[in-house]
């Protein structure tokens, strides 16, 4: 039977139920008990044991499973907690009960009362003795094993992922666990969470394409934030001085297994304090919230073992490209011996970057793929870091880390620029370059004349700790709602 041939039928049990006086959609039900409190009190007795309990149990879920016999049927409830089974008969709820229950589908939600009791296989099921429609499910739910196997289909229809497929549903309950770790772990440390826009008039704080959109009761055009960095730096010069915020952002870019374009990022900035200071923060931080949510430090990630175990390998950016790369460093600062190494090695370069830029393309193709136990590698060069403190004996390069795990930047920091002069220039040479998202933001710079603190800050990929958390190999495996194409098939 075809999914329209299926919606007719339970339609025309919809109205038979009304016949009956059953209400489809009803709200009347108390659940008074999730499944999982009916595991955990009644789980460990026996048979004998449950014999005597006279408990009665009120639980609601989704229908999941039925095995009718006649004038008694076998069922399974599922609630965010898990599933229990039920056992109606006939003779316990009588006639018309039982009756109406018969019109009930997987799929629909309904509520029960009864008491608890084991069978002969020895599950634990709740005797019903009352029933309720609560929710008449008119499409039907994918078959368990092969309903659900196209992956865009999963993504674009998340509620029935959640559903029929219990590992996702893990996923996302770790998610919140480590984003309730971070904001303990930040918290305790006396960072206080802020909140700073979403939509910017000058696109910054990050090199991205930004999105438009327009306000019309101002008259003017904004853009939805690329990253919160300017907003947080304001508040370290307003006096605050330890801050995160846990953001959305938004990137008009490509779409990948490691890119959405609206993704999820903490931020968090602590005056008086250098990049070597949030090193630390950052290995103890990780390292605990693996322990916590993975239970080990030894994790795999899509067949690899990944040990989070401190102390973390520390190799300067330029070092990396000699020993991962196999850059002679007696080249580095060729402009046109780079060029020559980067197009022999298949890294697609115009030739009139800056040093820096050509640097970094090199590393991003040869040297990171190497990167999979935690690594910081620090010194970036000042090309590549518009908003990062120069370092006071090489001022080429910039007090900056990127951690990378298992071949990707997890989380990217710097000891902050404070000086607005320098800070002008960068941005000046970033709006030369027509870099994307490039703009002087004059507000910013006031703030940085009036003086901002010495400081460090660091910006997370929450969606990329996740998956690596969670052994995902896509980023739409640990975001709800992924944005993707419009379907090109009309919807049944």
């Amino acid at each position: 039977m075809g999914e329209k041939e299926i919606i007719l039928q339970r339609m025309k049990k919809m109205r038979e139920l009304e016949e009956e006086g059953v209400r489809p959609y009803s709200n009347a039900f108390r659940r008074e008990h999730t499944t999982e409190d009916i595991h955990k009190r009644y789980g460990g007795l026996s048979t004998e044991e449950l014999e005597t309990v006279n408990d009665s149990l009120s639980v609601a879920g989704r229908i999941m499973a039925l095995r009718s016999f006649g004038k008694a049927t076998f069922f399974h409830i599922q609630d965010e907690k898990g599933r229990i089974q039920g056992y109606i008969k006939k003779d316990v709820v009588g006639e018309r009960l039982y009756r109406i229950f018969r019109r009930f589908d997987i799929g629909d939600i309904i509520g029960i009362r009864g008491r608890p009791f084991r069978t002969k296989t020895g599950e634990l099921t709740v005797m019903v003795e009352d029933v309720l429609l609560l929710t008449k499910s008119l499409r039907p739910l994918p078959e368990k094993w092969h309903g659900l196997t196209d992956v865009e289909l999963r993504f674009r229809r998340r509620y029935l992922d959640l559903l029929v497929n219990p590992g996702v549903r893990e996923v996302f309950q770790k998610r919140v666990r480590i984003i309730q770790y971070i904001r303990d772990f930040l918290n305790e440390r006396g960072f206080v969470e802020v909140e700073t826009p979403m939509m910017h008039p000058l696109p910054g704080g990050a090199t991205a394409r930004p999105f438009k959109t327009y306000h019309n009761a101002l008259g003017m055009e904004l853009y939805l934030r690329i990253a919160p960095e300017l907003y947080l730096k304001r508040l370290l010069v307003g006096g605050f001085e330890k801050v995160y915020e846990i953001n959305r952002n938004f990137r008009n870019e490509g779409l990948s297994t490691q890119h959405n374009p609206e993704f999820t990022m903490l931020e968090f900035y602590q005056a008086y304090a250098t990049y070597e200071d949030l090193m630390a923060l950052t290995e103890e931080m990780i390292s605990g919230l693996a322990g916590e949510v993975v239970g080990d430090l030894v994790i795999e990630y899509q067949g690899r073992k990944i040990d989070l175990t401190p102390p973390w390998e520390r190799i300067a950016f330029r070092d990396a490209l000699v020993k991962y790369a196999g850059m002679d460093g007696a080249i580095l600062d060729d402009r046109e011996e780079v060029f020559a190494f980067a197009r022999e090695k298949g890294v697609d370069l115009k030739g009139n970057e800056p040093l820096g830029k050509m640097h970094l393309e090199v590393f991003e193709k040869l040297v990171e793929p190497r990167l999979v136990n935690p690594t910081f590698v620090t010194h970036y060069p000042v090309d590549v870091s518009p908003l990062a403190k120069r370092n006071e004996e090489d001022p080429t390069v910039t007090d900056r880390f990127e951690l990378l795990i298992c071949g990707r930047e997890i989380a990217n920091a710097f000891s902050e620029l404070t000086d607005p002069i320098d800070q002008r220039r960068r941005f000046e040479k970033q709006v030369e370059e027509k870099e994307e998202g490039a703009s002087i933001d004059e507000d910013f710079l006031r703030a940085l004349e009036h003086g901002m603190p010495p400081a460090a800050g660091e910006g997370i990929g929450i969606d990329r700790l996740v998956m690596l958390l969670t052994n995902s190999h896509s980023i739409r495996e640990v975001i709800l709602f992924p944005l993707l194409r419009p379907e090109s098939r009309e919807d049944p």
